[in-house]
């Protein structure tokens, strides 16, 4: 078959081949690529604003690992009660959880206000 590899108005290029193989080893090639993409999924860390320190630390320990492996974190803060007055404290807390995972993942979404929760995104850092 004469297969049509570039449309360039100035100089086509065509080629003469196994059209049916060509196409084989296309879709042998996207399949292979496919089969190399590693899919990126999002841990949830939940907490709440009167967490205390050593938890925090348990927890950034976790969260830490999850952007070692690779893995968005998703972190929430959840408020009860009267607490929603407190949004101030609750961005304290996100700061100081994103300062301790900072040597493995960076911010990719800041802190906001979803309902009664407060939730931010880590990602991984890039080499």
């Amino acid at each position: 078959d004469l297969v049509l590899i570039a449309n360039n108005p100035d100089n086509p290029v065509c080629k003469v081949m196994d059209y049916g193989k060509y196409l084989f080893e296309q879709a042998k090639r996207e399949k292979e690529a496919r089969k190399n993409q590693k899919v990126i999924e999002t841990k949830e860390v939940g907490m709440k604003l009167t967490t205390e320190d050593h938890d925090l630390n348990v927890k950034t320990k976790n969260a830490c690992r999850f952007l070692k492996d690779g893995n968005r974190v998703k972190v929430i803060v959840k408020f009860r009660g009267r607490e929603m007055a407190y949004q101030n404290q609750g961005y304290a807390v996100m700061e100081k959880f994103a300062s301790l995972c900072a040597e493995v993942g960076q911010i990719d979404k800041p802190a906001k206000i979803e309902g009664r929760n407060m939730v931010m995104f880590l990602a991984p850092k890039k080499n």
